[in-house]
């Protein structure tokens, strides 16, 4: 197939339910998470879950960059943007994301100088054209981003342009599997494998989920018919009695990732000892910070950061969502205190977040089921 129209035919799709139906054991219920959030749009967008059997239930992960920042580095970012001569620039979709002492936006509006930018090179071009300032780029992101940022970096050095920095955010998507594995609240048996982190770091990176803890994945793309056919396989796998990872998304993923990108990665960041995830705690080695060699374009080493601790709003439950424990409509406050125009969670700020995809895409037919079920 060329065309994305191809991958959105519904007779194919109809094709796969009926398979994926034929491969379910009587009486057996199934749990998989889509690891991505780009995949939980792409189910809500579509109406996936309707083509699948009712034994089967689909829960969301962690793969939102965004989504599992916690509040104290909103706020660290935050004191760095107050910071006299600094210019801080930010993708859009962390403009909106609450802090405990409020949002760019909010900060924006008390005087802090935040600009939004497309690619980190954009930011650059602004400490090129503000030489007498001090560009920070809050670089966030698994590492399908994190080579952007890392060649920034590179290519600052080497054009000698010493007024940028970034205030490093970017976690790795293993460690959060192997935490989710590792978690008694929840029970899976498989996983829609990631597409964009794989496309940086391949497929071998996931056997261990195989090997150690018996789960099949499958690395998916995200059409509608990638992820139907990735579920399908999955379920193959159970039926035969097989644990493999499998790459659904060989068009675009290598099997041992992108190495010019890794070594881009390697070249300026190390792994943190620990960090700390939305929902999730501190998991150790769980994110990148910039290497002591490129100390002059880290934020974290200029700046004073007061390494801010915030507790996330008792009435949020973007932790129990992140983990795939609660659907985003069981939340207390989804879609009336918090809606993506008055978050309250990241969940419904980021592009990727599963609550902006239920309340975009699912809130109003889930409230019909609701009101059905109740009566």
């Amino acid at each position: 197939m060329r065309f994305v129209d191809e991958y959105r035919d519904a007779e194919k799709a109809q094709a796969l339910a009926a398979k994926i139906a034929s491969l379910c054991e009587p009486g057996r219920r199934y749990k998989f998470m889509e690891v991505c959030g780009g995949h939980t749009h792409t189910i809500y967008k579509h109406g996936l879950e309707d083509y699948l059997p009712e034994t089967i239930t689909l829960v969301h992960g962690p793969g939102c960059p965004v989504c599992v920042i916690p509040m104290g580095r909103v706020d660290d970012a935050i004191h760095i943007a107050e910071q006299p001569d600094v210019i801080m620039t930010s993708f859009g979709d962390m403009m909106r994301v609450p802090g405990g002492r409020g949002s760019f936006f909010e900060s924006m509006a008390e005087g802090s100088d935040i600009r939004m930018v497309y690619s980190p090179l954009d930011a650059l071009k602004v400490a090129r054209q503000n030489p007498d300032r001090r560009i920070v780029f809050m670089a966030i992101g698994f590492e399908t981003t994190a080579p952007s940022t890392a060649m920034t970096v590179l290519r600052a050095k080497a054009e000698g342009i010493e007024n940028f920095s970034i205030f490093c955010n970017h976690v790795t998507i293993i460690p959060a599997i192997k935490a989710i594995l590792d978690s008694p609240d929840l029970r899976l048996d498989g996983f829609i494998g990631p597409g964009h982190v794989s496309t940086i770091i391949g497929c071998r990176p996931y056997e261990f989920i195989a090997r150690d803890y018996g789960k099949p994945l499958v690395t998916s793309g995200f059409e509608p018919l990638d992820v139907l056919q990735s579920i399908y396989m999955i379920l193959l796998q159970l039926a035969e009695g097989r644990s493999e990872v499998e790459n659904q998304y060989s068009r675009v993923v290598p099997w041992d990732g992108n190495r010019r990108a890794l070594m881009a990665i390697n070249e300026v960041m190390e792994l943190r000892p620990y960090f700390e995830w939305r929902g999730l705690g501190f998991i150790s080695h769980s994110a990148l910070r910039v290497r002591e060699r490129y100390a002059a374009f880290d934020a974290e080493r200029i700046f004073e950061i007061p390494g801010s601790r915030v507790a996330d709003p008792k009435a949020c439950q973007c932790g129990e969502v992140l983990k795939g424990v609660l659907k985003p409509w069981e939340c207390k406050v989804f879609g009336t205190a918090c809606t993506p125009e008055t978050p309250i969670g990241t969940c419904m700020v980021s592009s990727e977040g599963a609550c902006a995809a239920y309340y975009n895409y699912g809130r109003f037919a889930r409230e019909r089921v609701k009101e059905a079920t109740s009566r």
